[in-house]
């Protein structure tokens, strides 16, 4: 992370301390993103924003008291801007489609890879829909065209653009590292990051998404 790349904050609303510590330990893992406030109700979610002012707050559905899908409504009737990541045990349709209508930005499942929590951050905090791959079939999500893969690839940072080239030619993040001089964190910190820009989970879906542009050869 550099200077101009500010941290994505976040609020974590989890019933289960031992989620939130573990959700804690692997984000340390990544600069570009903090967990400022936690809280185990739902109640004390609106109160937590005003006092910390997030860029997204990452919860779960199944809680005591008002529970996860009237406190995703709560929030966004009242800051509508609000955008909240769901991270729940529930891969249903009922769940999914839900929290979306309720206004949830975003929707994981607690089985899901490490990586795709820190790609459903990074990619809404973008101001992208992420719904985890396999229950994005739930919701309908616009696909996008081949000029909207243009944009984003242009819109990437120079060093984005190297480490993009290289990942879909097949490089391993240590070759990446390699070959840009860079650390290996800072190689898959670019990974991740671009990943999300892309609303993809993994380096086969870029692959495919280069060959469209004709980075790669199909």
């Amino acid at each position: 992370m550099t200077a101009s790349q500010p941290r994505t904050r976040i609020i974590l609303v989890d019933d289960h301390a031992i989620v939130r510590a573990g959700f804690k330990m692997l984000l340390a893992e990544f600069p570009s993103i903090e967990v400022v406030a936690e809280t185990d109700r739902g109640e004390a979610v609106y109160q937590l924003y005003l006092d910390h002012q997030p860029d997204m707050v990452v919860m779960d559905l199944s809680m005591p008291g008002v529970g996860g899908l009237e406190t995703i409504r709560r929030l966004i009737s009242r800051i509508s801007d609000a955008k909240i990541l769901v991270f729940s045990v529930h891969n249903e349709k009922v769940y999914v489609s839900r929290a979306i209508d309720a206004g949830a930005k975003g929707y994981i499942s607690k089985n899901s890879a490490p990586d795709i929590l820190v790609d459903a951050i990074l990619a809404i905090a973008s101001g992208t829909v992420f719904i985890e791959p396999g229950l994005d079939q739930i919701v309908a999500v616009q696909p996008r065209t081949e000029t909207d893969y243009q944009q984003l690839v242009e819109n990437l940072s120079p060093k984005e653009f190297d480490v993009f080239c290289l990942l879909v030619r097949g490089l391993t993040a240590q070759r990446i590292a390699d070959e840009l001089c860079l650390g290996y964190k800072t190689v898959a910190n670019y990974s991740t990051q671009i990943k999300a820009k892309f609303n993809v989970a993994t380096v086969t879906e870029l692959a495919r998404i280069a060959a469209i542009l004709g980075i790669i050869q199909g």
